[in-house]
């Protein structure tokens, strides 16, 4: 058993049994003592009645000198059951006649002529425990003679009865085992009755209210106590299952709600996170776990600055804009652009928007910050994929614009050319036909070229013969050069071919082209070339325009960085483009420049004649 008791049920029986056990003991005590008293009182009534009865015969003796009948009395008195000895003593305390000769002549206690008769239980002179009756012989008109007269004594003797109290308390003895006993089985059967009583109604309707409340607790909210009866605990169960059915009711209905708040967030294409005034993540959603690549890992419980930077502290309010050090002292909403660090080491570009949330938690009000975290480098790709269904809807007309009636005039220059065949001016006529034919099939190309630029990305990549894809890019801004006094010059070798995706190459040629242009204001010259230099192949982009700024070359990759030199505003996403394209193909892009002598423009991607398992 454990102890201190737990269990009611314990408790109960312990408290039970202590109870009863103290009662009984009281009662026994108090009925014992009553018991003895009562006992003593009625051997005392017995005894005096005796000692009358005897007191009467030796009077009757001592008034007719009958001494040896007297000493016949007191023997035969001493040899009955359950008497010690019989003995009387003169006033002085003598014993004269005795029941035991060895007594004689031995002085006891005198007594004073006040005395009175008494019984009670004492030690004689052996130890032994009696029942003594003390009586007082009385000095009486008859006794005159001898005695004297009655005002000067009073007593003539003491006579003593001596009673065995071995039987007296053996008596009590037993009636008190008797009653221990019997008061035993009464509280066993209390105890027995009680414990039945408690257990039926009262620790097995607790224990099962018990259970279904961890059963609760536990999370399954369809449990319900099995209530019978309509006592106060079938009461208590029938509230319970009410309050129940409501937690239940309300707990879907949070679930409900907060399922659908997650399945809000989780639609919102942009990260979402709602972090708490200690720099703690209390919300996600599907956008932000993909953008760090966190998995099954929520986040929640991370400090924002440990998830998404990798710091052991806050971000340095001097060097970084922290939304939620910034929304700590001004309402209004909060745009910044960041570096977030993946979980699996990459950085990536992004741009948070973040604003001020104000909510309640029990009864205290407290300011949250929610931040919209949107990931450059899939804007950008959206941006990419933007243009090119534009390119491609653009390509899609010119080739149902142009392509078609190309192809009937071409049909109709073949007639012609047949219809010719035979006529005084043949020659001549042949000669024209064929120079429409070539333009035509100039103006074909460049449909097609415009086309491929278009082209939707494959999913896998391709190889690719770089020239072709810079001849075939150049010729579609060639007006455009020409338009602002830019001369196009090449250097491509033919061998050089890259893996990559046919239209996401045309179109880092054409944004860094148009960099070019942007770069030369007032007209120049732009050098394209291509090589094959070890295990990869550069193709460069040379300008000689005003150039870039020192203090600007780290940034101009940067997304919606933006400095033309001639003063427009562009998106800004360009080279982020070209940047983005690239490095999905393993390859990197980089930048030399000098004011007032231009720019270039590298890039490099892995040579596929070097790669192990690819065919040139």
């Amino acid at each position: 058993m454990i102890w201190p008791p737990s269990r009611l049920s314990q408790k109960f029986g312990l408290g039970t049994a202590a109870g009863l056990l103290l009662s009984s003991l009281i009662f026994l005590l108090l009925y014992i003592g009553l018991y003895s008293t009562e006992l003593t009182a009625e051997r005392a009534k017995a005894a005096a009645q005796v000692n009358s009865l005897l007191q009467t015969s030796l009077e009757n003796a001592m008034l007719k000198r009958d001494l040896e009948g007297l000493r016949f009395i007191v023997d035969r008195l001493g040899q009955q059951t359950g008497i010690e000895a019989v003995f009387i003593t003169n006033p002085a305390g003598e014993i004269r006649f005795a029941s035991d000769p060895l007594l004689l002549g031995k002085r006891h206690s005198p007594v004073s002529y006040g005395a009175a008769a008494s019984t009670q239980f004492v030690h004689d002179a052996l130890g032994r425990d009696i029942l003594r009756s003390v009586n007082p012989v009385a000095n009486r008109i008859a006794c005159l003679e001898c005695h004297g007269a009655i005002s000067e004594r009073p007593i003539n003797g003491i006579l003593y009865v001596d009673y065995d109290a071995a039987p007296i308390r053996e008596q009590a003895r037993a009636t008190t085992l008797l009653l221990m006993g019997s008061g035993a089985i009464i509280v066993l059967i209390n105890l027995a009755g009680g414990w039945w009583f408690i257990q039926r109604y009262v620790i097995r309707p607790i224990n099962h209210l018990a259970a279904t409340s961890r059963s609760l607790a536990a999370g399954d909210l369809a449990v319900r106590a099995n209530t019978q009866g309509n006592d106060e605990l079938a009461q208590l169960g029938k509230t319970f299952n009410v309050m129940a059915g409501q937690l239940q009711a309300k707990i879907t209905e949070l679930e409900k709600q907060g399922a659908f708040l997650q399945a809000l967030l989780d639609a919102i294409p942009d990260g979402v996170r709602v972090i708490a005034p200690d720099y703690r993540i209390l919300l996600t959603n599907r956008a932000y776990r993909e953008q760090l690549q966190l998995g099954d890992d929520d986040g929640v419980g991370q400090h924002c600055y440990s998830a998404s930077h990798h710091l052991e502290n806050p971000c340095p309010a001097t060097l970084i804009t922290c939304p939620v050090h910034e929304l700590n002292i001004k309402e209004q909403p909060v745009q910044a652009l960041h570096r977030h660090h993946r979980s699996d080491g990459q950085v990536i570009d992004v741009e948070i928007y973040a604003a001020r949330m104000q909510a309640t938690d029990n009864g205290t009000p407290h300011t949250l910050v929610v931040e919209s975290i949107r990931d450059l480098s899939r804007h950008i790709k959206y941006s990419q994929e933007q243009k090119l269904s534009e390119l491609g809807k653009l390509a899609t007309g010119v080739a149902h614009e142009i392509y078609n009636p190309l192809a009937s005039v071409k049909m109709a220059l073949h007639a012609l050319h047949e219809n010719a065949a035979g006529s005084e001016r043949e020659p001549e006529t042949q000669k024209y036909l064929q120079l429409l034919d070539r333009e035509v099939d100039q103006c074909i190309d460049v449909t097609q070229r415009l086309l491929r630029l278009g082209m939707p990305a494959s999913e896998t990549p391709q190889l690719i013969t770089v020239s072709t894809v810079l001849d075939d890019t150049l010729s579609l801004v060639r007006w455009e050069a020409d338009a602002i006094n830019v001369t196009l010059k090449t250097d491509l070798r033919p061998e050089a071919r890259v893996l990559a995706n046919d239209s996401e190459l045309r179109m880092v040629a054409l944004n860094l082209i148009q960099n070019a242009f942007h770069a030369m204001p007032d007209g120049g010259e732009l050098l394209v070339s291509s090589r094959a230099n070890g295990k990869h192949v550069e193709i460069s982009f040379r300008d000689s325009g005003v150039g870039i700024p020192p203090e600007q070359l780290a940034r101009i990759f940067d997304p919606f960085y933006s400095r033309r030199a001639a003063g427009g505003k562009g998106t800004g996403l360009g080279l982020s483009i070209v940047r983005t394209i690239i490095e999905n193909f393993d390859g990197t892009v980089s930048v030399q420049s000098e004011l007032g002598r231009g720019s270039t423009f590298t890039v490099s991607l892995p040579d596929p004649s070097t790669l192990t398992g690819n065919a040139t």
